[in-house]
């Protein structure tokens, strides 16, 4: 019978398994990550990419890639994610008579409708969470043209010299307005 410090050895010796050491590995995927990252990286390649530039020419490409966040590697506290009470609630005018008589109130109305802690911290964070806004569901992006900056406005400039010389009733070739983008 092998001891475990025989079967250790073969076992990192073998060429059938990885060698498992230095490489920080994800409980989820087994993939190596990224130093300083809690979560696989789920940067999206050029292929998956929907944003893209103007190239010129009419053509567009896959934009470039955001940088990495600084924040990389820590934890977002519960104040960032939920929003947070701005004042003291409902509390901070009485007198500390009042407050008891409040107390009193809400621990007997709360035994009586049955309702738990668990509960009223649910309602109490439904309450607090950020509002989110909502889209149009009519919106629709504007289309990539697939010219750049530069050839738009040779193009729109090519249009106002038209229409300058349609208005001084000038003849000029069509050639002469062609951009040449």
């Amino acid at each position: 019978m092998k001891s475990f410090q025989q079967f250790i050895t073969e076992a990192k010796y073998t060429g059938s398994h990885q060698e498992l050491d230095d490489v920080k590995m994800s409980k989820r995927t087994d993939t190596p990550l990224k130093v300083g990252r809690i979560g696989d990286n789920r940067k999206k390649s050029s292929a998956e990419k929907k944003r893209v530039k103007a190239v010129g020419g009419g053509k567009t490409a896959p934009a470039k890639t955001y940088k990495d966040r600084k924040d990389i590697g820590t934890n977002k506290p519960v104040s960032k994610v939920r929003q947070q009470p701005t004042k003291e609630r409902g509390s901070a005018s009485l007198s500390p008579r009042e407050q008891q008589r409040k107390a009193r109130a809400e621990r007997l109305a709360g035994k009586s409708s049955g309702s738990s802690k668990k509960d009223l911290k649910k309602a109490a964070n439904k309450l607090l969470t950020k509002k989110k806004k909502t889209v149009d569901p009519n919106y629709k992006p504007q289309k990539a043209s697939g010219y750049t900056a530069h050839e738009r406005r040779k193009i729109r400039r090519a249009g106002e010299r038209l229409v300058r010389d349609i208005q001084k009733k000038k003849e000029k070739p069509i050639s002469h307005y062609d951009p040449k983008v």
